[in-house]
């Protein structure tokens, strides 16, 4: 497994958000997180990269092992971590640089200093993110020009750049039109040949498209992990049933 959960508790101040999340992701696959909103999906795919860490109030017990070493190990390196495990949200966040400068930040960032390197590493990304073809004749012009479904796959790039091993994302498709949303969903299947992806989506069709696993959160708990064909079709619990048959949510 490329990622472990373990007992994990997140808090925000008297707020108890995650309460005793166990569970298992497998490596080179998509991971769906579906639930209602405020189930606390989002919260834990950004415990998994450390990110709730820049919230005061924010506070956790249990693991969450990344190749068996806790990410919350007084030792890691935090730079590190969101190195390998990258984020894409849910509105796409370009620099106001340019589209080539978008893709090349995190690696000047990590000291890589070798323009020839770089400019091949741009090219592979925007290539890997199924951008490259409508931007190889403008990657000085800003990445701000850029279409919504085109700026969430320069932002797919960025992330990629800097050759991560997970790749979360959080509702990556929910501001975008059904073309690009197809586009970014194409994509996914792509890229999990080498990564590790783990998504949160409100769509549960587009969680039937894109995941080969799905874990369902509902009032921080959760509910039901299972491979997405079963859990679909036939969920263990009736909680899980109630929600993708639209008893609620």
């Amino acid at each position: 497994m490329k990622i472990k959960v373990k007992n994990l508790n997140v808090s925000f101040g008297e707020s108890h958000i995650l309460k005793n999340i166990n569970m298992s992701i497998p490596e080179n696959s998509v991971t769906a997180l579906i639930g209602p909103s405020g189930c606390g999906k989002s919260t834990f795919i950004r415990s998994v990269n450390r990110m709730n860490d820049l919230i005061p109030t924010f506070q956790h017990d249990g693991k969450i092992l990344l190749d068996d070493k806790d990410v919350y190990d007084s030792k890691v390196d935090v730079v590190n971590l969101r190195k390998k495990v990258g984020m894409v949200f849910q509105k796409p966040n370009p620099f106001p640089k340019s589209i080539f400068e978008n893709v090349a930040y995190g690696l000047r960032i990590h000291g890589e200093t070798d323009e020839e390197i770089i400019e091949q590493i741009v090219e592979d990304s925007l290539k890997a993110a199924a951008i490259w073809d409508e931007v190889e004749d403008k990657l000085d012009n800003s990445a701000m020009g850029l279409s919504g479904g085109q700026q969430q796959r320069l932002c797919i790039a960025r992330t990629i750049a800097v050759n991560p091993e997970v790749i979360l994302m959080d509702e990556p498709c929910s501001a975008l039109d059904p073309i690009s949303t197809l586009k970014i969903e194409d994509l996914i299947h792509k890229l999990k040949n080498d990564y590790t992806i783990v998504m949160v989506t409100h769509n549960m069709q587009q969680a039937t498209r894109v995941s080969e696993y799905t874990s369902f959160f509902l009032s921080g708990e959760l509910i039901e992990s299972d491979y997405t064909d079963q859990l679909f079709v036939s969920p263990k619990e009736q909680k899980t049933e109630d929600y993708i048959t639209g008893r609620f949510g």
